[in-house]
């Protein structure tokens, strides 16, 4: 053990919270100044670590936050009891008396939901916070369009309902600018067509990282809904956003387990998918897709060793992943430090190159890091 009397580290990852705090103030500080934080953190904060990301967003002043279930809002209600926060998912049945007990703004897309509800709100005497969704094109949660009149028409006569907002989700925001605008055109023509629609007060929102191209173009708009961005990631490069120089929050660490030479013509892990070409030596990394390496990244997948660029030689196993270091500067020993996203002495692998190697996005690739992979949270003055 070492001398803090934890076990030496074989893969970890670090969360940069100062990084963080700067990044929600940059963005802010880039939004017309009506706009409101809504600070995404389900997934565990997308892999981050939802209470101590949490926290570092309440002290940088997030507006509202915005989790997928009943659970990671208890997890919330752990941190403030009175700290805004909307549920993104379905609740289901057995759920909704957690609304009143803790608090907590649901989705609405039925008027089943809202009879729901307004049971709940009566019963506790106290009206429980709805944001109404109305699905524009996406076809996953929320009212078709047409219809959202008659369900924000149900909410305005339900004593214990209280509608708290209103929003919707872009289906292509990064792939498809019109169909992106036309959802947005359609959103507002529903919101014209509420009886006796009044904003104030209440959260309207349907900018997302990727779905901001352009500052929205009617002061209805009040709230934008952060995710990847406030982790430094870029979800969307032409994004109004894209302007802003986010710090990179998240990066993942290995190290070397064994070093070892191995002659020309041998194959390389299960399958034997990739044969030497010359004489070679290479590392067997402490770390595979038990740790959130995916096996997809199979001779593909990069990393960083003394700052060199090392591929990844055959298949990803559970426990180990091998590289090519033959070309690597100066000596390599087991228990060096090796980067797979992040940077070292000058060199980086972003988590958008780590995900393409695998054919998946940053959003996955975040999810994916094992529970076995510890997260080391660094501050301003360090871990």
């Amino acid at each position: 053990m070492t001398a803090s009397g934890q076990l030496p580290r074989r893969c970890w990852v670090e969360i940069d919270l100062a990084a963080l705090e700067r990044n929600l103030k940059l963005i802010r500080a880039s939004l017309p100044a009506q706009i409101k934080f809504v600070a995404v953190v389900k997934a565990d904060a997308y892999g981050h670590g939802l209470h101590h990301v949490a926290a570092r967003l309440m002290h940088a002043g997030a507006d509202l936050f915005a989790v997928a279930n009943v659970a990671e809002a208890m997890a919330l209600r752990e941190l403030s009891s009175d700290w805004p926060v909307l549920l993104l998912s379905p609740v289901l049945p057995d759920e909704d008396r957690y609304l009143a007990d803790y608090d907590l703004a649901a989705t609405v897309s039925s008027a089943e939901e809202v009879r729901r509800f307004d049971a709940v709100g009566r019963k506790a005497g106290k009206p429980v916070a709805v944001h109404l969704k109305i699905d524009t094109g996406m076809g996953r949660l929320g009212v078709w369009h047409t219809q959202a009149p008659a369900l924000y028409a149900q909410i305005q006569a339900a004593p214990g309902v209280k509608l708290a907002g209103v929003f919707t989700h872009f289906s292509s925001a990064d792939e498809d600018p019109a169909f992106t605008a036309e959802q947005r055109r359609i959103f507002l023509h529903a919101l014209d067509s509420f009886t006796g629609f009044n904003p104030a007060g209440l959260f309207i929102h349907a900018d997302n990282s990727a779905g901001l191209e352009t500052a929205p173009e009617r002061s209805v708009f009040n709230a934008v809904r952060v995710g990847l961005l406030q982790f430094g990631i870029l979800p969307h490069p032409h994004s109004l956003l894209a302007r802003v120089h986010t710090e990179p929050v998240f990066s993942f660490h290995t190290r070397v387990g064994l070093v070892k030479q191995l002659p020309a013509g041998t194959g390389i892990s299960y399958g034997r998918t990739f044969v030497l070409q010359r004489d070679t030596k290479v590392a067997i990394l402490t770390a595979g897709y038990g740790d959130g390496i995916a096996r997809a990244a199979s001779n593909r997948a990069q990393v960083l060793l003394n700052g060199r660029r090392c591929p990844v030689l055959g298949r990803v196993t559970m426990d180990q992943t091998i590289v090519d270091i033959t070309d690597v500067p100066g000596p390599v020993s087991s228990g060096d430090p090796v980067v797979l996203v992040g940077h070292q002495a000058g060199a980086e692998i972003s988590i958008t190159e780590f995900s393409d190697w695998s054919d998946t996005i940053p959003w996955e690739t975040l999810c994916s890091v094992t529970k076995r992979v510890p997260r080391l949270y660094r501050t301003a003055l360090g871990v």
